[in-house]
């Protein structure tokens, strides 16, 4: 007849059922306080997928922790950061006084100082081209003749300045000589809006 005696549990068992109700009660206390604290965290366990999106601030990172590759570029765009208040003050001030873009060219067609101009070519013999980094289409055009160094004498001569009229952010300049032959002459270009 089999020996009906009751069993005690081993001590091992007795030992591994406590640690494992303490293993389940850390995590049901947690879930039933809704707080996790750094206690319960492993180092490097938690993954980008257990944050929800917006939940972390810069401020909760350390100075230089996150590299290049953390960051994705498309979420660098410009257009989206507020704008710098001297840039603002700066664009107020441009818009109070009307824009000036001004270029200097040479006879052979470089560039000297300018501002606000993209491009400058030299299309023909007194033609030239100047494209500006806006439209310009409906501005005022002011153009002089400059006597180049080293100096050629008399800067007598002619100019005319129109729009371009298959590109609004562009000008074009005709130079002739006194007689009003095309002739490369240098000028000065002012584009007030």
């Amino acid at each position: 007849m089999p020996d009906r005696r009751r069993r005690l549990p081993s001590p091992s068992l007795v030992i591994a059922c406590i640690a494992l109700f303490v293993a389940l009660g850390g995590g049901a206390y947690a879930a039933a306080t809704g707080s996790v604290t750094t206690r319960e965290i492993l180092n490097g366990t938690i993954r980008n997928e257990d944050f929800k999106d917006g939940t972390l601030r810069g401020n909760e990172f350390k100075r230089d922790s996150l590299g290049g590759g953390a960051i994705k570029e498309q979420t660098l765009d410009g257009t989206k950061l507020p704008e710098v208040a001297s840039a603002a003050r700066a664009r107020v001030a441009e818009q109070a006084t009307g824009l000036t873009l001004q270029v200097a060219v040479r006879a052979d067609g470089t560039r000297g100082t300018a501002r606000g101009v993209v491009s400058v070519a030299k299309l023909d013999i007194g033609r030239y081209q100047v494209i500006f980094d806006r439209d310009v289409s409906a501005c005022v055009y002011a153009a002089t003749l400059v006597q180049e160094a080293p100096a050629r004498g008399d800067v007598t001569g002619q100019i005319a300045v129109a729009s371009l009229a298959d590109n609004a952010n562009g000008v074009r300049i005709a130079t002739a000589d006194a007689a009003g032959a095309d002739a490369d002459r240098g000028f000065h270009l002012i584009v007030s809006c």
